[in-house]
């Protein structure tokens, strides 16, 4: 029985064995800066819970269950969003919860902040008293930025997807063509990302009577911003994939320390640095940047479209009278700053290191940086998407009596349910919002695979 950290070596008296855990936790809880939603702290608690009952933390089963009873009765703990290093774990955010379990800090129940004491006794719960370890087994991991990490990614995914329907949307407007999207180029550079966005495309695309009426026409090359979404949107397919998996082995993973192994006629402590928040920090790194891509190139494709040197006919901006009306002149602007934003977002957390606790803790992650940057990165993504798909929209239009394909046709009724065609100037922040939540929900995903069937 030992201090920690820097005071690793200092001894502790059996009979202080519960206060040392009371005061681990207290002592611990420095988070900063806004509170999480309910969302990352539920899931802070599914991925605690998890480590405990892998079996190697060394405390009661009534730990455990207290963990899932906070769940079952929707106790959710205050934690703040910053004070993690990633090493030796989230050390602070995993405090905040402990705090919570112990009857001390603050939580949320039945939509109220309060103590966290009233919070269990209104719930029917009784506050913990931590045994020997069990302080440490609930601080020490990274369940903080692999929360909100799998959060992240899990909304990533989603926005692949949309990241087709918007440029689909948008070549149909900008009267490009499927041809670069051929089965047979994806094949002989067989990417996985790379194909399934081809696929996407082609399913999308399908049957278009605008893409029928320019087929014969003088142009060979649509702009990169075009004709290269397979290849930029599937490269972020495969970055959020291997993401993915990392973030999947660090959920079924003990990340706890010490950590006990079961041994002939007892138990075997071994103290390691499964802790780390290395391998998460860098898979997160990599998925803002990969995710930053797909509003980079949708940026691009919207200035296009208002841009009448490269909208093929469409009108300055989609103005319904150009110089009257300004159109989406502004909301190419706001995705550009969007696009600047992420750009300063995804310069990677984890190339930094500051060594704490006296020097003990001499490298660590940043991973809780990573992951609330990823987070925000994603967020910025959905809101520059939501841009194209309303700017886009406008383009197809524009190109009447012509038809869009059966995918993008789909996809244009779902925009035209909350966001109607403009016809005069309106402010359009209510419009980019109203996108941005079809997008979030799934309602858009789902209108146009009711069209065409399942997309990658």
């Amino acid at each position: 029985n030992t201090g920690f950290g820097a005071l690793a070596e200092t001894r502790i008296a059996d009979h202080d064995i519960r206060a040392l855990q009371r005061n681990l936790v207290r002592s611990h809880a420095c988070g900063v800066g806004p509170d999480l939603g309910e969302a990352e702290v539920r899931a802070m608690i599914v991925l605690r819970a998890q480590v405990i009952a892998l079996g190697h933390s060394g405390v009661r089963t009534e730990v455990l269950d207290l963990l899932a009873t906070l769940l079952e009765r929707g106790v959710c703990p205050r934690i703040p969003a910053q004070g993690s290093v990633g090493a030796s774990g989230d050390l602070a955010p995993l405090a905040h919860l402990a705090l919570a379990l112990i009857g001390e800090g603050e939580a949320r129940f039945e939509g109220q902040l309060m103590p966290s004491a009233a919070a269990l006794a209104r719930a029917g719960i009784a506050p913990l008293e931590l045994a020997a370890k069990e302080g440490l087994a609930l601080i020490n991991g990274t369940q903080y930025m692999t929360a909100l990490g799998a959060l992240a990614l899990r909304d990533a995914a989603a926005l692949c997807t949309v990241a087709d329907i918007a440029g689909a949307v948008s070549l149909e407007a900008l009267m490009g063509s499927k041809r670069p999207f051929d089965d047979r180029l994806m094949r002989v550079r067989p990417h996985p990302g790379q194909s399934g966005t081809a696929g996407n495309l082609r399913a999308l695309l399908a049957g278009s009577e605008i893409m029928q009426s320019h087929a014969d026409c003088p142009r060979v090359q649509d702009a990169y911003s075009l004709r290269c979404m397979p290849q930029v949107h599937g490269a972020t397919r495969d970055a959020l994939a291997w993401a993915a998996e990392v973030l999947t082995r660090e959920v079924n993973s003990v990340t706890d320390n010490p950590t006990v192994f079961l041994a002939e006629g007892g138990a075997e402590l071994i103290s390691g640095g499964n802790f780390h928040g290395q391998p998460v920090a860098l898979a997160l790194d990599l998925a803002a940047m990969a995710a930053a891509e797909l509003a980079n190139i949708s940026e691009r494709r919207v200035e296009q479209l208002v841009n009448p040197a490269l909208s093929i006919g469409l009108t300055p901006f989609l103005a319904p009278r150009s110089g009257l009306h300004s159109g989406f002149m502004i909301a190419q602007v706001a995705s550009a700053s969007l696009v600047s934003e992420n750009k300063v977002l995804c310069h990677p957390a984890s190339v930094d290191s500051i060594p704490s606790s006296a020097g003990r803790e001499d490298h660590v992650s940043m991973g809780s940086i990573s992951a609330r940057k990823l987070a925000q990165v994603i967020e910025n993504v959905r809101s520059s998407l939501a841009i194209e798909l309303i700017t886009a929209a406008q383009g197809v239009d524009q190109r009447r009596p012509l038809r869009p394909s059966a995918g993008v046709a789909a996809a244009h009724a779902a925009i035209r349910r909350v966001v109607p065609e403009l016809t005069e100037d309106r402010p359009l922040y209510r419009d980019i919002a109203a996108a941005a939540e079809l997008i979030q929900s799934g309602a858009l995903i789902a209108a146009v695979e009711e069209a065409v069937g399942p997309l990658n």
